[in-house]
């Protein structure tokens, strides 16, 4: 198929049409029906009054669509609302998740070792570059919440606020840890 001046072209990859005003070296210069001038190759053009373009039957595309696909559809990952915003990690600070028995033990050694564990698990989860953590602790009289708010308040690369509510209530923590670089 070859193109000459006074041809009626479309682009392949756009719905500009127009009709070929000069061509030189092998560029078409197309002045297209709405008054631009572009330069384009003859590659990048078809003739649109061309009759060997046109098709008397139409096309079966289901007969085509194998061919096409190669047998194979790749299926791009697709995830819900609630699991993309889904926290990676939970770490749930009830004592009896803690140790196997709390007999002979203060509330202070209990509130100790709940911050102890949190202060690890939030260490680990910088290290680790996770980003989302929730900390269950329940709702009560609200000191390990207090505590948990004082901990996480000394680190400058964490924001914490109240977890989904839906899903854990008013007795989670949800921190998020900003990472560098």
């Amino acid at each position: 198929m070859s193109i000459k001046v006074g041809d009626r072209v479309e682009t392949i990859d756009d719905s500009l049409a127009g009709k070929v005003t000069a061509i030189r070296e092998g560029v078409l210069y197309i002045l297209t029906d709405d008054g631009f001038e572009l330069e384009l190759s003859q590659g990048e053009v078809v003739k649109i009054n061309d009759p060997s373009l046109l098709q008397k039957a139409p096309l079966d595309v289901d007969k085509h669509l194998p061919e096409k696909e190669g047998g194979r559809r790749r299926r791009k990952a697709t995830f819900k609302p609630k699991e993309r915003d889904a926290p990676r990690m939970e770490v749930d600070l009830h004592i009896h998740q803690l140790v196997p028995s709390t007999r002979g033990m203060t509330s202070h050694d209990m509130l100790t070792i709940q911050l102890d564990t949190a202060r690890r698990q939030l260490e680990f989860a910088i290290r680790k570059r996770i980003q989302k953590v929730v900390f269950i602790h329940g709702v009560g009289e609200g000191v390990l919440k207090t505590e948990l708010e004082y901990l996480f308040g000394r680190y400058d690369n964490v924001k914490f606020y109240a977890a989904d509510f839906r899903k854990y209530g008013l007795g989670a923590t949800e921190v998020y840890i900003f990472q560098n670089g």
